[in-house]
C-alpha cells in the first residue's frame, strides 16, 4: 500500500508556511480532490472539473478556549501552497459519506452558517478509505474535545468507525516525548492522534465487553426456538404468581396505611375551614387597612394643597394691593419737577401692575375672579385718572412756556441786531418731563395725539415768531444796490456798468438764513420726534451731516439729540420704523412747522429784486441742505427745502423768459445793420452767471442758456430775413461776434461749447453764400459760359460742345475779351464790394482771403474745361490769376 499523504511532512511544512502569521498549529493535513459531483443512474460517478487541494485541520489556542478549523489550500501556478477557503468546525453540522460512491471514499462537509444553503457543497474524494476514515475521526475527535459536541453523521456506522479506530491506534509508547526524538515511526496517525485515550474513544472497552457478554446470552437460545419460547412462558408464569402473592401479604399493610391516610384527610379539611375563616378575616382587616391610608393621603394632600393655595393667594393680594403712596400720587399729586421721581415711580409701578393683571403674566385660572376683576377696574381708574391730568397739566405747561418766551423781546432780532434763536432752555425743561411722556405712551396711547398737537401748536407761535423777525432785520441789516433786471434789451445808450454791482451780500443773507434756521427745525424736528415718543430712526445717522455743510452742530452745547433718558423696554430701540407712526409724525411737523415758509419765500423774493442773478447761487445753497437731509425725521425741513428750490428755479425762469422777450422785441425795430446789441451782452450776463455758480446749479444755469441762444439764434434768422440782400453780411458778422465774445467762456462750459460750434458752422454757411455772390456778380459771365458748358457735358460728349449755339470758340474769344479785361480793375471792385457791405472791419482780412481762394478755385475749374472743350484756345492760367490776386 502506498504511503498516505496525511504522514507527509513536507506536506505538514507547506501547509504551515502558507497559513505563517495566523497562529494557528496544524493538526492534520491531507490531499483530497474537489468535485461537484452528481450520481446518475449507471451508478458512477461523474466528475465534473475535479481539482487537486489539501484539506487541513489547525487549532489556535486563546486563554483557556481553543478554536479549530478546516482550511483548504489549493496550488498556485508556481506549484506552491496557499490559502483558498477557511471554515470554523463550530459550524460543522453534518458529515455525510455519499452511498452511491461504491468505493465510499467520497464525503460531504455540511456547514450551518453558509450563505447560500440551496447550493450542493463540494464534494472530496480520498485515496482510499482509510485516508477517508483517518480524517474523519480527526474531525469527529476535535469536535468531541473542542466543542464538546459531535456533527451529525450520515452514511457510515459510528462503531465502525470506533473497531477502525481501535485497529489503528498504536500500541507502541508515545515517542514524541523523547528528547532525541530518533527511530521509526510505528503510528499511522498523528502525533496529535496518539494522544488519544480509551475513555475519549467513540465506545469504551467496557461498554464493547457488556455489549459481547450480553450478545452471548442469548446465542444459545436462537438457535431452539421452542425450547426458548417455553422457557420465557414457564419464567412469565412464575413472575405472575410472585406478584399475587406479594399482594396478598401486604393487605393489612394497605389497610392501615388507608386509616392514616383518612385521619391525615381529616385534619386537613380542618385546617382549610380554619383557614378560610382567617382568609375572610384577613382580608376585611387588609380591606380597613386600605381605607384609613386612603383617608389619610387624602388629608396629607388636602393639606399641601391648602398651604400652597395659601401661598399662591398670598402672592395674589400681594399683587393686588395698591400701595397707599402710589394711590395719592397718582390721583391727585404735583408735577412739579422736585415731585416728579415719585411721578415716575408711580408710573412704573402702575405700568408693571397693569401688565401683570394681564393673561401672558397672570395664570388664566386668576383671570375670571371677581378680585382680579375688581382690581383690574380700579387700576384702568386710576389710569385714566393720572392721564387726564397729566396730559391736562402738559398742554398748559407747554404753552407757558411759549408765553413766556414770546413776552420777553430779548430772544427775538431787533433793529440792528441780529439773534440766533437759543432753545437749549426751553428744551431743557421739556427733558425734565420726557420720561413721564414715554410712561403716558406706555399707559394710554391715544393721549399722545392731544399732547403733539398742543406742543406744535406752542412752538409753532414761537418758530414763526423767530423767523419772521429774523427775516426781516437780516433784510434790513443787508445793504446792495439792485441791479437792473434789463440785461439784453436793445435801448439807446444804455451801458452794463450797473450789472458789474456787486450783490453777493444777498447771497450771503439767504446763506444765513438757511445756516440758522434749517438745522434749527431739523433739530426741532428731532427733538419733537424723541421728546413725543415716535418710533422712528435717528435723525443724523453716524458721521452724516445733517446741516448742508462740515461746520458741525447748530448749538454746541446740545451735541446730540438724545433726550438724555433710555427707553422703558430696551427692546423698543431695537425695532424697526413704524410706518403709522412716520405718517403720524409728517403730519404732526406739518402742524409744527407750517407756516414757517413764508419768511423764506419773503428772503428769496427780497433777493430776486435785487439781483435775478442771485438765484442761481441760491438754487446752489439750497441744494446742498436739501442733500443733507436725509432723516425720517427732518421730512418736513425736505419738503421746505424743496419748495424752496422750486421757488428759486420758478423765480429764475421768470427773469429768464424776461430776458427771452428783450431778445425778440429786436425782431420789431426797424432795419437793423452790424453786430445786434444782445449779442455782446449775453456775453457778459453769462460771464455773470458763471460767476454765481454754486454746488449743484449748473443744470439751472445750462437751462438758462439753451433756451437764450437758441431765442437769440431764431431771432437773429427772423432779423435777417427782413433785408434778404444784406442777410448773409448780417449773420456772418453777429455769428463771428457771438464766437468772439464767447470763446473764453465756450472752453470751459460744454453747453455753451455747443452752441459755440453751432455758430460756427453758420458763420462758415454765411460766408460762403455772401463770397459767392459777390464772385458771381463780378464775373457773371464767365463763370455762366462754365456752367452752360457742365450742363451740356451730361448730354453730348465734349467734341459736340464747340458746335452748339452760343458756345463756339468764337463765342468763347468774345466772353474771355468781355470778362478778363480788365481783370485786376475787377477783383479791386470784388474788393470793395466786399468791405462796402462789411460793419466789422475787422473781419475784412479774413473774409478777403477767403474770397480770393473761392475765386481761385472757381477759376481752376473754369480753365480745366476750356482745355478739355477748347485744347487749341489760350486763357490766362491759374499761376498767373494766383500771382495777380497776391499782388493786389
Amino acid at each position: 500500500m502506498a504511503k498516505s499523504s496525511a504522514d507527509d511532512e513536507e506536506l505538514r511544512r507547506a501547509c504551515e508556511a502558507a497559513i505563517e502569521g495566523t497562529k494557528q498549529k496544524i493538526v492534520l493535513s491531507i490531499r483530497v480532490a474537489k468535485s461537484q459531483g452528481i450520481w446518475g443512474k449507471s451508478g458512477k460517478l461523474g466528475r465534473h472539473m475535479a481539482k487537486p487541494r489539501v484539506l487541513a485541520l489547525s487549532t489556535k489556542s486563546k486563554g483557556q478556549r481553543t478554536k479549530a478549523f478546516l482550511r483548504v489550500l489549493k496550488y498556485s501556478n508556481g506549484g506552491v501552497l496557499e490559502p483558498a477557503k477557511l471554515y470554523k468546525l463550530k459550524h460543522l453540522s453534518k458529515v455525510e459519506v455519499i452511498a452511491n460512491d461504491p468505493s465510499g471514499c467520497t464525503f460531504t462537509l455540511g456547514f450551518d452558517n453558509l450563505r447560500s444553503q440551496s447550493v450542493a457543497p463540494p464534494q472530496w474524494t480520498m485515496r482510499n478509505v482509510d485516508d477517508r476514515n483517518r480524517l474523519l475521526f480527526c474531525i469527529l475527535n476535535i469536535c468531541k474535545d473542542v466543542l464538546g459536541r459531535l456533527p451529525k453523521v450520515v452514511g457510515i456506522d459510528v462503531v465502525e468507525m470506533a473497531l477502525w479506530a481501535k485497529e489503528n491506534t498504536p500500541t507502541v509508547p508515545k515517542q514524541t516525548n523523547q528528547q532525541d526524538g530518533g527511530g521509526p515511526v510505528e503510528a499511522t496517525v498523528t502525533e496529535s492522534d496518539l494522544k488519544v485515550s480509551v475513555e475519549r474513544e467513540l465506545v469504551s472497552q467496557a461498554e464493547e465487553e457488556d455489549m459481547e457478554a450480553l450478545l452471548g446470552t442469548y446465542v444459545m437460545g436462537i438457535g431452539e426456538a421452542g425450547a426458548f419460547s417455553e422457557r420465557l412462558k414457564r419464567e412469565l408464569l412464575a413472575l405472575e404468581a410472585a406478584n399475587v402473592h406479594a399482594i396478598l401479604e401486604s393487605e393489612p399493610l394497605v389497610e392501615e396505611v388507608l386509616q392514616g391516610l383518612e385521619a391525615a384527610t381529616n385534619c386537613v379539611d380542618d385546617m382549610d375551614e380554619w383557614l378560610g375563616i382567617f382568609n375572610v378575616k384577613l382580608r376585611h382587616m387588609r380591606e380597613d387597612i386600605e381605607s384609613i391610608e386612603t383617608r389619610n393621603n387624602k388629608l396629607e394632600m388636602q393639606s399641601v394643597n391648602n398651604v400652597s393655595l395659601i401661598e399662591e393667594l398670598d402672592k395674589l393680594l400681594e399683587r393686588l394691593r395698591v400701595p397707599s403712596e402710589y394711590a395719592s400720587c397718582l390721583t391727585g399729586g404735583s408735577f412739579d419737577e422736585e415731585r416728579m421721581l415719585q411721578n415716575i415711580e408711580a408710573c412704573e409701578w402702575l405700568t408693571g401692575a397693569l401688565r401683570g393683571l394681564q393673561v401672558p403674566n397672570l395664570d388664566p385660572i386668576y383671570a375670571n375672579m371677581c378680585a382680579v376683576k375688581e382690581k383690574r377696574t380700579e387700576l384702568d381708574k386710576l389710569k385714566t385718572t393720572f392721564v387726564r391730568r397729566a396730559s391736562e397739566f402738559l398742554r398748559n405747561y407747554f404753552a407757558s412756556l411759549v408765553d413766556f418766551m414770546i413776552s420777553d423781546k430779548s430772544y427775538f432780532s431787533q433793529r440792528g441786531q441780529l439773534k440766533r434763536p437759543d432753545h437749549a432752555d426751553l428744551r431743557y425743561k421739556c427733558r425734565t418731563y420726557a420720561r413721564l411722556l414715554q410712561h403716558l405712551k406706555s399707559l394710554d396711547k391715544n393721549c399722545l395725539g392731544p399732547l403733539r398737537k398742543a406742543y406744535c401748536s406752542s412752538l409753532n407761535l414761537l418758530l414763526r415768531r423767530e423767523a419772521r423777525e429774523f427775516a426781516n432785520e437780516l433784510r434790513a441789516s443787508t445793504k446792495a444796490s439792485r441791479n437792473p433786471t434789463v440785461w439784453l434789451e436793445a435801448s439807446p445808450g444804455s451801458s452794463q456798468s450797473a450789472h458789474n454791482t456787486d450783490t453777493s451780500s444777498v447771497s450771503e443773507a439767504y446763506a444765513k438764513m438757511l445756516t440758522i434756521f434749517i438745522p434749527l427745525l431739523v433739530d426741532e424736528s428731532s427733538f419733537f420726534a424723541h421728546f413725543l415718543c415716535f418710533e422712528v430712526p435717528a435723525l443724523v445717522p453716524p458721521g452724516g451731516v445733517a446741516n448742508g455743510n462740515k461746520g458741525g452742530n447748530y448749538n454746541d452745547d446740545d451735541d446730540d439729540d438724545d433726550l438724555g433718558i433710555m427707553d422703558i423696554d430696551e427692546n423698543d430701540g431695537k425695532a424697526g420704523k413704524n410706518s403709522a407712526d412716520l405718517a403720524a409724525l409728517n403730519e404732526s411737523l406739518q402742524d409744527l412747522l407750517d407756516g414757517i415758509q413764508d419768511d423764506f419765500y419773503a428772503v428769496v423774493d427780497w433777493a430776486y429784486k435785487i439781483d435775478p442773478l442771485r438765484c442761481i447761487s441760491m438754487h446752489g445753497i439750497t441744494e446742498r441742505y436739501l442733500s443733507g437731509q436725509k432723516a425720517d425725521a427732518a421730512g418736513f425741513v425736505r419738503l421746505l427745502l424743496g419748495d424752496l428750490e422750486s421757488k428759486i428755479s420758478v423765480q429764475f425762469s421768470r427773469f429768464v423768459d424776461e430776458a427771452c422777450h428783450q431778445i425778440e422785441r429786436n425782431e420789431r425795430n426797424v432795419r437793423q445793420t452790424g453786430v445786434l446789441s444782445y449779442i455782446p451782452r449775453f456775453a457778459t450776463l453769462a460771464t455773470r452767471m458763471e460767476q454765481y455758480i454754486q454746488g449743484q446749479s449748473r443744470d439751472l444755469v445750462d437751462q438758462a442758456y439753451t433756451k437764450f441762444v437758441s431765442i437769440m439764434f431764431v431771432t437773429l434768422e427772423k432779423i435777417a430775413q427782413t433785408d434778404p440782400k444784406y442777410a448773409d453780411v448780417f449773420l456772418l458778422e453777429n455769428y463771428a461776434a457771438f464766437q468772439n465774445s464767447l470763446y473764453d467762456l465756450a472752453n470751459v462750459v460744454p453747453t455753451l461749447a455747443k452752441f459755440y460750434h453751432q455758430a460756427s458752422e453758420a458763420y462758415e454757411q454765411a460766408c460762403t453764400r455772401h463770397i459767392s455772390m459777390i464772385i458771381f456778380y463780378q464775373f457773371e459771365k464767365l463763370f455762366q459760359f462754365a456752367r452752360k458748358i457742365e450742363d451740356l457735358m451730361y448730354t453730348i460728349t465734349p467734341e459736340e460742345i464747340p458746335f452748339q449755339l452760343g458756345l463756339s470758340k468764337m463765342d468763347l474769344r468774345k466772353m474771355l475779351k468781355s470778362s478778363l479785361s480788365g481783370v485786376d480793375k475787377s477783383i479791386s471792385a470784388m474788393y470793395k464790394r466786399l468791405q462796402k457791405n462789411l460793419t466789422s472791419e475787422e473781419l475784412l482780412p479774413s473774409l478777403w482771403d477767403k474770397c480770393k481762394k473761392e475765386f481761385l478755385d472757381k477759376y481752376e475749374s473754369f480753365a480745366q474745361l476750356v482745355a478739355k472743350i477748347y485744347p487749341n484756345e489760350s486763357i490766362p492760367s491759374v499761376s498767373e490769376m494766383r500771382e495777380l490776386l497776391a499782388s493786389m
